[in-house]
Order: C-alpha cells, then sequence, then structure tokens
C-alpha cells in the first residue's frame, strides 16, 4: 500500500534517500539511474515514474515529475511527504539569446513566474530562486567535465504555446499578455524558457527545501523552432551526466545538504 497520493511509494521502499533526481519525462528516469549504483525500479503511474539507485552507501531517487507546474508540486510533496529534502531537476530547454547554442547547458539561478502553480505557495512578490548549494553542485559538476555553463535566469510558462509566445498554433495567435513578451524577456537578459523550475524553486524555498535546475539546450529559437533528434538526445545525455555528478558532489559534502 503506497504511503502518497500518486507516486506509488512508500518511505521503507527509498531506504532512507533524502536527495532526489527529478526530470520531466518519464523514459529519462532509468538512464539517470543506471548512471549510479544498484539501480532498482520502484513504481509507475500516470507521469511518474520512479528508480532508487546509489551513490555509495546513499541512496538517491530519480522520479519523473511530468510537464508543468502542478505536476510538479505534486512528484516533490510526495517525495517530501517520504523524506526527500533536496530536488535536482534535469531537462531540457529553448534557448532565447543568440549566444546560448544548441548542446550547450544552462543552469538556472531563479525563474520568471510564467506559471500558476508558483501562487499557491507564495505571493507573486517572492522569488523563483535556487538554492545556492545545489546550484554550485551543478556548476562544480559541469567543471569537472570541462563545461562552461550559461547562468542565469530561465521564464517558466504553465504552456508550451502562448506562454511561450509560439505562433505555429491553430489559432496563429497569443493572447495581448503574452504578444511580445520573448522580446521582453531577451532584453531583461533571460536565457530560455521551460516549464517547471519557477514552480520547484517557489515551492521548495518556502518548504526550507533545496532545489536547482540544469537543462540541455535543444533549440535556440532566435534561429529555429524545431530540435534536430540527433542533437537533442547527446545534449540530454550531457545535462543528465551532470545532475549525478552534482548528486555525488553534494552528498560526498553533506554540509552543502542544507535543508537536511
Amino acid at each position: 500500500m503506497s504511503d502518497v497520493f500518486h507516486l506509488g511509494l512508500t518511505k521503507s521502499m527509498l531506504q532512507g534517500a533524502t536527495v532526489a533526481i527529478v526530470p520531466g519525462d518519464p523514459e529519462r528516469v532509468k538512464k539517470i539511474a543506471e548512471l549510479m549504483d544498484r539501480a532498482t525500479f520502484l513504481a509507475s503511474h500516470r507521469e511518474f515514474t520512479s528508480y532508487l539507485a546509489f551513490v555509495e552507501d546513499s541512496a538517491v531517487v530519480i522520479c519523473s515529475t511530468g510537464i508543468g507546474g502542478p505536476s510538479v508540486s505534486i512528484a516533490v510533496e510526495e517525495l517530501a511527504q517520504l523524506g526527500i529534502k533536496s530536488f535536482l531537476r534535469v531537462g531540457t530547454t529553448g534557448a532565447i539569446q543568440p549566444n546560448v547554442n544548441v548542446g550547450d547547458i544552462i543552469i538556472t539561478q531563479a525563474a520568471v513566474r510564467l506559471d500558476g502553480a508558483s501562487l499557491h505557495f507564495a505571493p507573486m512578490e517572492f522569488p523563483a530562486a535556487a538554492d545556492f548549494y545545489a546550484t554550485t553542485a551543478l556548476v562544480e559538476a559541469c567543471t569537472q567535465q570541462g563545461i562552461k555553463p550559461h547562468i542565469g535566469i530561465t521564464a517558466s510558462s504553465d504552456t508550451f504555446y502562448p506562454g511561450q509566445e509560439r505562433y505555429d498554433t491553430v489559432a496563429k495567435r497569443v493572447t495581448p499578455r503574452f504578444q511580445n513578451s520573448l522580446q521582453e524577456w531577451q532584453a531583461l537578459g533571460v536565457l530560455n524558457y521551460e516549464m517547471e523550475a519557477s514552480t520547484l524553486f517557489t515551492m521548495c524555498l518556502a518548504n526550507g527545501w533545496q532545489a536547482a535546475c540544469v537543462a540541455g539546450v535543444i533549440v535556440n529559437r532566435t534561429e529555429q523552432e524545431i530540435p534536430d533528434e540527433s542533437t537533442m538526445k547527446k545534449t540530454e545525455t550531457r545535462a543528465v551526466s551532470i545532475v549525478v555528478d552534482a548528486v555525488r558532489i553534494l552528498l560526498k559534502n553533506k554540509n552543502s545538504l542544507t535543508s537536511i
């Protein structure tokens, strides 16, 4: 019998884990787990697929969140109920700055709150900011791999199309709120769009948990909208490798797990 409503998990299944890697895509979970030791399937229900793996003697949960803030909020809440206090998100993203290339890595310091779910945890004036120590671990993981990441602000939208000012839809339009918004975020130095970081950061910061986010750039929207499949797989692999190394760094420096 599950201890939580959606994930199909019990606290005993997590074997004392306090750290989770949270990709969006359920198919990414096994790939991540197999980069660590003793990868074991735990459960799969709707968008939530979970594995357990180990870094030396420390258990780590890998659990998909699905797409968007509402799904993220469910996964994070239920994992926290089971003892997880540190959440490292890994995903793919579309860059909006011309100097960010396909295949590059973006580490998000904070997110523009274009979502609705984060408002269920804190008012809009509250920042969607990443945890310093978890973010530093991602940066260190990049350094170890000889990768120079882009570090900065992400825009997190509840929608893939209008909220990210895409006009390649049936309607061929977006509401006035989002017209010319891409240009505004570019002018403000925002690096990219994705759909989960603002909810994750706001929720974790409000609850005293750690959160960080790394994403591989699969398209630059100043050049094109559709990613190349082979490049996308290579970029995904790079981002996954970084997040696993970051978990190793956090677990090695247990003092950086400030929320535990």
